[in-house]
């Protein structure tokens, strides 16, 4: 019985669920996101939005597969900045 559905045990399927995603797959992650976001994202919008640390979003801009632009918004009302996917990143998430 076992071989006809696919070496289950008599307990049923098991579930593997990642509670700690690998620093890879997370990178993999924002750089997916950034890089469909072409005009950038808000590091505020990555960590509470998509669940992102600082901490890996810091790392993303060491290693050189993210930069942070700062834009001046008019009428003195201050900056805003944005992470965008840089050339580097664009070319390891194609390899």
């Amino acid at each position: 019985m076992r071989r006809l559905f696919g070496g289950l045990s008599d307990e049923g399927p098991t579930v593997a669920i990642a509670t700690n995603p690998s620093p890879q797959s997370e990178w993999h992650r924002a750089l997916q996101l950034l890089v469909s976001n072409p005009r950038g994202i808000t590091e505020h919008m990555l960590v509470l939005g998509h669940g992102f640390s600082g901490d890996m979003l810091a790392m993303l801009v060491l290693a050189g597969l993210a930069a942070v632009v700062t834009e001046t918004l008019r009428a003195g009302h201050g900056k805003i900045e944005r992470m965008m996917i840089t050339d580097a990143g664009k070319r390891a998430l194609e390899g």
